[in-house]
């Protein structure tokens, strides 16, 4: 069985990702991007599904491991009986080659450190040939099948059933390189990785980003680890940005709840634009907006919610029986269901992030706001029609009260586009859909007897999402309705404090099984609390919630408060986004809302 899903740190290429555990062990690597096969899937099985283990022989071995400055170089210390050792692990990021380097670094005394790895490729359907390729003085091992090649350079290993096994041996002031490089099998071999060069490149490289974080706040620490977290899930050369590096890690442990994150939904994209623009990042949104013009071009009414790294469309969703999942917890899946539907907040969220990217001083060119114009004529196309709604529920769709929020806001912020900044547009139609949206929200939204805002048209109950509302505008903090429905989401969805998105039990997303309460939302909590006066309460919220990050900082999608564990996908770019607005909130910064106001 994997590691707990908080026991692993996050490895990036900012082209790919790799998961260690606290143990030693490469569990997860896809190549040679996130969405790709994986090469190593023990986090979703057994290490016979594929991993990279490094550990001290000694069972007594104990570890602490931090990330060498602002960077994604993972240092774990290792004290044994007979010395201490480090590893330094890392994934060059400047350039297209895909290598992954371990550096075993002696530091006191003598380490022996025990060396395996299994290599299934293409989501371990497949067991590649292997063969030793180096010599007696540089030793290599070579695993080939189908379109993909590895080449693991550095130590010698020998085959013991389908594993090669070695040894490694560091004594103080002694240091061994073990490099794992990638390539198209068709291709020749890359020539041998420059480990000294590629891990100095690579620390400024982390460096020089982070030193441009414009921050001045409360957890400043966690804030600048989670915009670390979401570069490292921004693809490098398409500027697409994952929403995790990893699937099928269950919202419920042995439930079927397993879904894939590794693609590029615009809703988390947009978010993650935000923040960036918030913390000194301008030309990112440059970036992010050409983007969305090369996933989107073409008729608007094939928009679609999610996409792949490049602008794939075809993410069609399908089980993968070669992988049993992460603890018992079946199926594994590849591709998302959730590209076939229509969540009604989507746009808005898109709306909302490119009014920001102009606030900062973007200037629109004439595609960028031809692409606005476009989406809001399928706003228009689509305003009374019912969606699955931001938790992509595959029950019936519904009018959620979040998405008609949203679908507002992708109207007020057309209206305000032509009339504020002076841009073309039908703002006498958007004005007047806009404010039959907000008249159908305050009638049909409202519960008449709670006072609260409700999670969709015909229902008194509540839904998290709803604390978005007075983030982008649509209603003040403090209005008294959206007291009202914070006061209904502490009467029924705190678990232990900590914020579910809905009641399960209600059957509205039509799926068996419950899951744990999810961060984002908690975070959002804070940000209300912030916001109304409750700021004790929200500094104590949020004091809890960055606890819950693990020793490296990373968060998860969910939070298992009675097992004390991290559940879901991780690390998950929404949890970040959440920390980080939740924080600029305790520092007064009150982003989406000031900037409509």
């Amino acid at each position: 069985m994997a590691a707990p899903i908080e026991d692993y740190a996050l490895l990036s290429s900012c082209r790919t990702a790799a998961l260690v555990s606290r143990e030693g062990s490469i569990d997860w690597l896809c190549v040679p991007r996130y969405d790709a096969p994986s090469i190593f899937g023990a986090l979703l099985g057994t290490p016979e599904h594929g991993h990279w283990a490094l550990r001290p022989r000694a069972r007594s071995a104990t570890s602490t491991r931090r990330y060498d400055g602002r960077s994604f170089i993972l240092i774990t210390r290792w004290e044994t009986p007979t010395g201490v050792a480090e590893v330094h692990d890392l994934m060059p990021v400047d350039g297209p080659r895909v290598d992954l380097v371990r550096r075993v670094v002696g530091i006191r005394g003598t380490v022996e450190f025990a060396h395996e790895v299994r290599f299934r490729f293409d989501y371990a359907r497949a067991v590649p040939w292997v063969r030793q390729v180096g010599t007696e003085f540089v030793p290599a091992v070579l695993a080939v099948a189908g379109p993909d090649a590895v080449l693991l350079r550095g130590a010698r290993l020998e085959p013991d059933g389908t594993a090669h096994t070695g040894t490694v041996k560091v004594a103080e002031g002694q240091f061994v390189d073990l490099t794992l490089t990638w390539f198209p099998s068709h291709h020749d071999p890359p020539h041998p990785l420059d480990a000294d060069s590629a891990i100095e490149r690579t620390r400024r490289w982390w460096t020089e980003w982070a030193h441009g974080i414009d921050h001045d706040g409360p957890h400043d620490d966690h804030v600048i680890r989670s915009l670390l977290v979401l570069r490292a899930l921004t693809h490098e050369d398409t500027g697409g940005i994952v929403a995790a590096a990893t699937t099928s890690l269950p919202e419920d442990f042995g439930g079927v709840r397993n879904w894939d994150y590794r693609y590029v939904w615009l809703r988390d994209a947009a978010l993650t634009l935000e923040v960036l623009l918030a913390h000194g990042f301008v030309r990112t949104a440059q970036r992010w907006r050409a983007w969305l013009l090369r996933a989107i071009a073409g008729d608007p009414a094939d928009v679609q919610i999610m996409y792949g790294l490049a602008g794939e469309r075809d993410l069609a969703e399908r089980s993968l029986p070669s992988l049993p999942g992460y603890a018992g917890a079946a199926p594994v899946r590849i591709g998302n269901g959730a590209v076939c539907q229509y969540q009604g907040d989507v746009l808005g969220e898109v709306l909302v992030a490119l009014e920001a990217t102009r606030a900062a001083g973007v200037g629109e060119t004439e595609f960028s706001w031809s692409l606005q114009r476009a989406l809001l004529t399928q706003v228009v196309a689509q305003i009374d029609r019912p969606d699955q709604g931001i938790w992509e529920i595959r029950g019936t769709a519904r009018l959620f009260t979040h998405s008609r929020a949203m679908i507002w806001a992708a109207l007020d912020r057309g209206v305000r586009a032509v009339r504020e900044g002076g841009l073309d547009g039908d703002a006498t139609l958007w004005a007047r859909l806009r404010d039959e949206v907000r008249a159908e929200i305050d009638q049909r939204g409202v519960d008449p007897d709670g006072g609260h805002f409700v999670q969709h048209y015909g229902t008194d109950e509540v839904d998290a999402s709803l604390l978005l509302l007075p983030q982008v505008g649509f209603c003040a903090h403090d209005d008294p309705r959206m007291l009202a429905t914070v006061a209904r989401i502490e009467q029924t969805l705190l678990r232990d404090g900590l914020v579910m998105r809905y009641r399960t039990a209600t059957g509205v997303d039509g799926l068996p099984g419950t899951e744990h309460p999810f961060l984002a939302c908690s975070f959002w909590l804070v940000e209300q609390y912030a916001t109304t006066g409750r700021r004790e309460e929200a500094s104590t919220l949020m004091a809890r919630l960055c606890g819950l990050a693990n020793d490296v900082g990373m968060l998860s999608e969910e939070y298992d408060v009675h097992g004390g564990r991290h559940v879901g996908n991780t690390p998950q770019a929404l949890s970040h986004i959440a920390l980080i607005r939740a924080a600029d909130a305790l520092g007064g910064h009150e982003g989406r809302a000031a900037l409509r106001r």
